[in-house]
């Protein structure tokens, strides 16, 4: 599967005349306007890129776009997460697009190591995730196939906006090797049926538009390749979200892992 360069170009509005600074008789500068604009914009990139460490400008612009809707939900729901699986969080594995941000994050958790696949390519990516695929903490890989780590790797596995695009075919092959390398659990974020993920483009981009899933269907999936739904850290997610005043716009799975 590849991904092609987003474009984050967007366009602004005139700035118009600016009012109150002058009077009547006098003459705006033209170059005022766009000056002000040129400033602002300068502006809301460099808090942008200097706020989050980890997406910068490439992943606001996601964000705009509506793309990666649940990767950026598993940054949200780190804190909740950590309190729902505590130790179990020592040794995580992210799966999905725009993994670099996720990892980047959770290597900020104090006791927590992480890695993370990315399914697509990273020709867009910036220098911080590339340099985490030379360190071999992220890896491009297509995750229609084996994983390439042994048995119970690590301790959870998160998994987002990549279940998504797969045919059942492959769903049959990777739900279950993602139960394989990990030994406390999974966490399945997915789409809501219904909710807008692709915009056309995404059939390219992805190989395949995004099928989104009803809860009772993955319910019955998960029946069917004997994964069991972890009731009792359900539970504590909950609290924890709510505490933390968290509300996931995603559908969330807590499995356990294959004894």
């Amino acid at each position: 599967m590849s991904r092609r360069p987003g474009n984050p170009a967007r366009r602004f509005g005139d700035g118009g005349s600016v009012g109150g600074l002058f009077s009547s008789k006098s003459r705006t500068s033209p170059l005022l306007p766009s000056g002000l604009v040129a400033l602002g914009l300068f502006c809301v990139i460099y808090y942008i890129s200097s706020g989050s460490g980890s997406g910068g400008t490439k992943s606001f612009m996601r964000l705009v776009e509506g793309d990666y809707a649940c990767t950026l939900e598993v940054q949200r729901a780190i804190p909740s997460l950590k309190k729902a699986y505590g130790d179990s969080m020592h040794k995580v594995l992210h799966v999905g697009p725009d993994t670099c941000s996720v990892v980047s994050m959770l290597l900020k958790e104090e006791e927590t190591e992480a890695w993370g696949i990315e399914p697509y390519d990273i020709e867009d990516a910036d220098g911080k995730c590339k340099g985490l695929v030379r360190k071999g903490v992220v890896r491009v890989a297509d995750i229609k196939f084996p994983l390439p780590y042994r048995a119970k790797s690590f301790s959870l596995v998160i998994v987002s906006d990549a279940l998504d695009y797969l045919s059942p075919r492959y769903l049959n092959k990777t739900l279950p090797d993602l139960a394989r390398v990990s030994s406390d659990g999974i966490v399945l974020f997915a789409g809501y049926p219904g909710q807008q993920k692709s915009k056309g483009a995404e059939q390219s981009k992805f190989g395949r538009p995004a099928k989104m899933r009803s809860s009772s269907w993955w319910k019955r999936y998960f029946v069917q390749t004997s994964l069991e739904e972890n009731e009792a850290v359900s539970k504590k997610f909950e609290q924890a979200a709510g505490k933390n005043s968290f509300k996931p716009s995603c559908q969330m799975f807590h499995l356990n892992s294959y004894q």
